[in-house]
């Protein structure tokens, strides 16, 4: 059952087993107002167990440019596209959000990003590997985030 995420009234429902259910949910509230603001897209994810298509391309992804696999458990997906920009998220137990932004029409503009929860740890397959940058957030504290660019084609 999809859920269309309210970032006004910010739920854990679909995180409950996070240890970090509220600060997880701040960021999926902060991605839902992102989309909203900027592309009047209303945010909806589903839980992992009814969308595995969407989690198994963001993995294939994740090993083939990288060769990254995360141990934590996948809770919630998110896919659709706006404009021309292709748009994948998963959301981790472990406070980890992982989303792959791919242009169409521009590969230099694909790339998969990273952000995590505040209070959680860098996950052990991406310490040292990557530098992340701080923002602020009034639905999720802060917000550590990094990147890297897409260079095959999906």
């Amino acid at each position: 059952m999809s859920q269309v995420i309210d970032f006004k009234n910010v739920s854990t429902v679909g995180l409950e087993t996070s240890p970090v259910k509220e600060a997880l949910a701040g960021l999926r509230a902060n991605e839902a107002r992102y989309f909203m603001n900027k592309y009047k897209h209303e945010f909806t994810v589903i839980p992992i167990s009814e969308n595995k298509e969407t989690y198994n391309y963001v993995t294939r992804i994740l090993k083939e440019e990288r060769d990254i696999e995360f141990l934590s458990k996948p809770l919630e997906t998110s896919r659709f596209q706006v404009e021309n920009i292709k748009f994948a998220y998963v959301f981790y137990e472990d406070g980890l959000v992982v989303n792959v932004m791919y242009t169409i029409d521009n590969p230099k503009k694909r790339a998969v990003g990273f952000k995590l929860s505040e209070g959680m740890k860098v996950p052990n397959e991406l310490d040292g590997k990557f530098k992340f940058a701080r923002q602020k957030s009034k639905l999720a504290g802060t917000i550590r985030g990094s990147f890297f660019v897409i260079k095959k084609q999906y």
